[in-house]
């Protein structure tokens, strides 16, 4: 393969004015001493970038707005309306078996995606891989992508029965990864033969990244020809979508209803029929799925209305007061209790319009050590101290763009779809063991429902492939199970 034309001068010499007229030519300091493989890559780095737009965003995040500990100045929260919400624990047989029926009629017109977010490594578990790679311990030692990807294969099969046309089901699945996860991502996927799935309906495209920014508001290079970056958040999934035409391959195919969720929770529905059918009865662009708080000291982000918008707010934004209320109606529960599980849908008529709003969306600051440069030396630096920032978007910012009409929530049993896997093994607490032991204990809860007897109090593994939710076990009816062994065959 030849090797990339470097860039000519009158190229360099353009993006240079470009960057010196923002105040950030320190970013080409090095420019002339590098090999020409390095120029061409820093050139292609620069010139995807804005220098303009990065300096408003670096003045909103290094300067932001002074906020009053005013009263009057506070937001002002509240729940959600009822009009906006629904809980699996109240509502009818009827109307839970509708939206599943619906839901699953969907994905058999071919109507329904998935998105996941999957762009963390497993640096917390001791791992560098992917964290979809990851292998919490179960029987069948199945790792996150492959549980969910036979969840998927699952959900196919279940439509396609329904519906009884003969016409092939599919639900494209995209992967959205990072820079460092991409490649090991997509070699995995081929390693596995996609778990089973047909290769051209795993898009695997990635996420964007923004320049660090210095404490004095200039760009931060990691090294002699290249800028330091970082991934710009759960919320890049916006522009992913656009940049990696993604959304242009949703609408070659003619998906109206979109499932997005992170890859660390274990027991996530995967384009879960109900969830699916519930949001489009609603006919709103984007719902969520939440558990219920344990406390009202867990550590988990709400989603509530802020101002009369829908929005999510952090547990350090509330007072403890207000994270103690209770429900009038339900005094035995919390007022605010709609705990975030980065569990959504969306509708592709309102993904299609991200275009017109993603620039509007806000960045959040984190301070950090971050490696970078010397201008004078180009020796690379470890500070000790905070030296810089990182900018993001959080996937939740976009929720107070919308009108309550068109924005839904609908309350789930933790037990059944929330196990998140964030911790070292030994911790106690949404780590491997933790996520293990859901499914097992959902497993064994599952074929008890079905008239079996489970011996074993660790419960047991139901593969994806032998029940998507529970449903298709009346096999077991009857029998005694020791251990997922006894389960047979798929």
């Amino acid at each position: 393969m030849a090797a990339a034309q470097e860039p000519t001068p009158e190229q360099i010499s353009e993006l240079k004015e470009k960057y010196t007229l923002a105040g950030q030519s320190q970013v080409l300091t090095f420019y002339d001493s590098l090999s020409a493989a390095e120029k061409v890559a820093l050139y292609k780095q620069l010139s995807s970038f804005d220098p303009v737009y990065i300096n408003t965003l670096a003045a909103k995040a290094l300067s932001p707005a002074k906020t009053s500990n005013d009263e009057a100045t506070k937001p002002t929260l509240e729940p959600l309306p009822e009009s906006a919400t629904a809980s699996i624990m109240d509502s009818k047989k009827e109307d839970i078996d509708g939206w599943y029926a619906a839901g699953l009629d969907l994905i058999a017109a071919n109507k329904v995606a998935v998105v996941l977010m999957a762009g963390g490594q497993g640096t917390r578990l001791g791992s560098s891989a992917p964290k979809g790679c990851y292998d919490i311990d179960l029987p069948s030692h199945k790792s996150l992508f492959q549980i969910q990807a036979e969840r998927i294969r699952k959900v196919e099969q279940l439509a396609a029965a329904k519906a009884a046309t003969g016409i092939k089901v599919v639900v494209p699945w995209y992967v959205m990864t990072s820079g460092p996860t991409r490649k090991p991502t997509e070699d995995y996927f081929k390693s596995h033969n996609y778990f089973g799935l047909k290769a051209e309906n795993v898009v695997i495209f990635e996420q964007g990244v923004l320049p660090c920014i210095s404490n004095d508001g200039k760009i931060l290079l990691e090294s002699k020809g290249k800028v330091a970056v970082a991934p710009d958040g759960n919320g890049g999934i916006y522009n992913a979508l656009v940049d990696s035409k993604a959304l242009d391959d949703m609408k070659v195919r003619g998906i109206e209803h979109i499932h997005a969720y992170c890859v660390d929770n274990c027991l996530v529905k995967v384009a879960d029929p109900v969830f699916i059918g519930f949001s489009a009865a609603a006919n709103v662009d984007i719902a969520t799925k939440v558990v219920r708080k344990r406390n009202a000291t867990e550590s988990v982000g709400l989603i509530l209305l802020k101002n009369g918008k829908p929005d999510v707010v952090e547990y350090s934004e509330i007072d403890k007061e207000t994270t103690e209320e209770k429900d009038p109606k339900q005094p035995d529960v919390l007022r605010f209790r709609a705990a975030n599980i980065v569990n959504h849908y969306y509708s592709f008529r309102f993904l299609e319009s991200i275009p017109v709003w993603s620039k509007s969306l806000p960045h959040h600051v984190a301070k950090k050590k971050i490696p970078y440069a010397d201008l004078q030396t180009g020796e690379n630096v470890k500070p000790t101290a905070v030296n810089g920032i990182k900018l993001e978007q959080f996937v939740f910012d976009v929720f107070p763009m919308l009108e309550l009409n068109k924005f839904a929530c609908l309350e789930v049993r933790r037990e059944d779809e929330f196990s998140p896997l964030k911790n070292a093994k030994g911790t106690g607490e949404d780590d491997p063991d933790t996520s293990k032991r859901d499914i097992m204990l959902q497993g064994k809860r599952w074929a008890e429902a079905a008239g079996a007897t489970v011996t074993s109090e660790e419960g047991i593994e139901v593969p994806p492939l032998m029940s998507y939710g529970g449903e298709g076990l009346q096999k077991l009816s009857g029998r005694t199970i020791q251990s997922s062994k006894d389960l047979g065959a798929e």
